[in-house]
């Protein structure tokens, strides 16, 4: 058998290989081109909350706590959009924060965006943590390593909890584990 390459120089790449890399280099394309900025939407902005007039009967809008961030909370002023999810059936990501730190399972706690806020100083500010009452005073576990989904209604409220001022309160009417959709 004979060898394709010679010392010192290399051949020109086959007919397939040039293929290949030209469909590397398309895929990469296709791929980063949603991913990169778009002039009319700016760098990396989250689409609106879907209106609840929109949202069928029964359902619930996901909200993330970027759009809770919408909450003033030295002013008490919300964003025309956080406005709209008050009173209204919201699905919001989060961790447990126990209102007691011995509690196991329980009807009343903190949900907060990430996982050890509220067990060290300082506490996150009000618009990132909500207090929440389940639905018939329901115990659910409790579980602090545990990310959950909370569906239940929104309300835009200031509420004085052991690890300060938060700034909603959400009636859960469930709970369930994080998906990420």
């Amino acid at each position: 058998m004979t060898s394709s390459r010679t010392t010192g120089s290399r051949s020109a790449p086959s007919a397939s290989r040039r293929l290949l890399v030209a469909g590397v280099i398309a895929g990469a394309l296709a791929v980063a081109a949603p991913c990169a900025p778009d002039a009319t939407l700016g760098a990396q902005q989250r689409p609106a909350a879907v209106p609840p007039s929109a949202m069928p009967a029964g359902a619930f809008a996901s909200v993330d706590w970027r759009l809770l961030a919408g909450l003033d909370y030295e002013t008490g002023k919300s964003t025309d959009t956080l406005k709209k999810l008050d009173g209204q059936h919201v699905r919001v990501p989060g961790f447990i924060v126990p209102l007691d730190d011995a509690d196991q399972e329980g009807a009343e706690f903190l949900l907060v965006p990430y996982y050890g806020a509220c067990v060290h100083t300082p506490p996150p500010p009000p618009n990132q943590m909500a207090f929440v009452r389940m639905v018939g005073n329901k115990a659910v576990k409790l579980g602090l390593f545990d990310a959950i989904w909370l569906e239940g209604t929104l309300r835009i409220t200031n509420y004085d909890s052991p690890y300060g001022q938060v700034g909603f309160t959400i009636e859960g009417i469930s709970m369930k584990p994080y998906t990420g959709r």
